[in-house]
C-alpha cells in the first residue's frame, strides 16, 4: 500500500461565469522516502495540487472528483478533528513566504511550543527542548536565543530555516515544499535545498517539491511530474526527463534554461502563455503553443503513452523521437 495515493483528482472553482477546473485527471502515488518534484509555469496548478493533498482548498474552490488517500484514508472525507491530526503532524507543508507562515506578534519559541502542544500531550519544558533540538537540526546558531526572538528580527534565510524546523516538529512522514526558496538569494537557496534533502534522507521522509526551477528539481528529486493547465502531461524518473524529455512542453522548459543558450544570445522561450482557467481548449491543452501540433492534437485529448521509463500525454511522441528537440 502506497503512503499517499491520488486517484483521478479534480478541483474546481465556482466563478460568476460558471465552474472552471483547476485540476483534472491527477493520478500518482508516493512511497515512504520518495522525493517527487512538481514543475510547470505559473498557473499550471502546482500549488493547488499541494493544497488539495491536505484538503486546504477553500471556497469558491473544492475537490469535485477523485480522492486523496493517505494510508488508505480519504482526506477529502475526514472530519475537521481528523484532519488536524494529519495536517502539520503526519503531513507538513513548507510555504514559499515564511512571513506568511510565522505570526509576527509571537516569538519563535511560542509558535513552536504551541504547535507541539496542539498535537501532543506535552508540558512546556519538554516542548521547548524539542523546539531547540529541531532548530539545531536546521543549523540555526544559538537556538535558545532564537526562541525568544520575533520573526522580523531574523534574516530571510533564518526565517525559512525556522519554517522548515516547524515543519519537522512532529516528525512527519510527508513534507510538501511549495517554492521554499523563492524569496531567497541564490547562495541561501542552495543551502536551504541541501538542508531539506539532508533532513528527508536522514529521517526517511517523503518529499513533494513544488517549483518552477528545473535546476532545483534535478538536484533534489528522483521522480518528476510536469504540469500544464491543471494536468500532469509527463511523469517519470527525474534524470530521464531532464536528459531526454518526451513532451514538447517539457523540452521547451529545459531549452529555456540559461545553460542551454549560447552565451550572449537571447534565452529561448515557449511562445504564447498559459491559458486561463475559463479558456476552453479542445484536444491537447498545449496544442495552441506547440509547433508540432497536427489536426489530431486539436480534436482529441491525448492519453498517456509509455516512452522509456516515462508516461507522456502527447500524440506526437513517436514522431518526435526521430526529430529530437533538445539542443545538442
Amino acid at each position: 500500500m502506497a503512503l499517499l495515493q491520488v486517484n483521478d483528482l479534480e478541483v474546481s472553482f465556482d466563478m460568476r461565469s460558471g465552474s472552471v477546473k483547476a485540476l483534472q485527471d491527477i493520478n500518482f502515488s508516493i512511497e515512504r522516502g520518495d522525493r517527487v518534484g512538481i514543475v510547470g509555469e505559473s498557473g499550471a496548478g502546482k500549488s493547488v495540487l499541494g493544497f488539495s493533498i491536505l484538503n486546504l482548498i477553500s471556497r469558491p474552490g473544492s475537490i469535485t472528483g477523485g480522492n486523496v488517500l493517505f494510508e488508505d484514508r480519504d482526506l477529502a472525507n475526514l472530519s475537521a478533528k481528523e484532519l488536524r491530526d494529519i495536517r502539520g503532524n503526519r503531513i507538513s507543508m513548507i510555504f514559499q513566504d515564511p512571513m506568511m507562515t510565522l505570526n509576527p506578534v509571537l516569538t519563535i519559541g511560542t509558535q513552536m511550543i504551541e504547535c507541539l502542544q496542539a498535537h501532543r500531550k506535552i508540558n512546556k519544558n519538554d516542548a521547548k527542548k524539542i523546539a531547540i533540538q529541531k532548530l539545531q537540526q536546521v543549523y540555526i546558531p544559538s537556538p535558545e536565543t532564537r526562541l525568544d526572538q520575533y520573526p522580523h528580527e531574523l534574516s530571510g534565510g533564518m526565517r525559512q530555516r525556522i519554517v522548515i524546523a516547524i515543519g519537522l516538529l512532529m516528525d512527519p512522514e510527508i513534507i510538501i515544499a511549495d517554492e521554499p526558496t523563492t524569496a531567497l538569494d541564490v547562495t541561501i537557496q542552495a543551502e536551504i535545498m541541501e538542508l531539506i534533502l539532508e533532513l528527508c534522507e536522514r529521517n526517511h521522509v517523503a518529499l513533494i517539491m513544488i517549483t518552477h526551477d528545473l535546476g532545483v528539481i534535478s538536484q533534489v528529486t528522483n521522480r518528476l511530474f510536469v504540469m500544464y493547465s491543471g494536468r500532469i502531461i509527463e511523469q517519470g524518473p527525474t534524470k530521464e526527463i531532464i536528459n531526454d524529455a518526451q513532451h514538447p512542453y517539457t523540452q521547451g522548459l529545459i531549452n529555456a534554461l540559461p545553460q542551454m543558450t549560447i552565451r550572449g544570445e537571447r534565452l529561448q522561450q515557449i511562445p504564447g502563455s498559459m491559458p486561463s482557467l475559463n479558456t476552453r481548449i479542445t484536444g491537447c491543452v498545449f496544442h495552441p503553443r506547440c509547433e508540432h501540433a497536427e489536426n489530431t492534437c486539436t480534436r482529441t485529448h491525448p492519453k498517456y503513452t509509455t516512452s522509456g521509463g516515462c508516461k507522456v500525454a502527447c500524440h506526437m511522441v513517436e514522431k518526435m523521437k526521430s526529430q529530437p528537440l533538445l539542443s545538442e
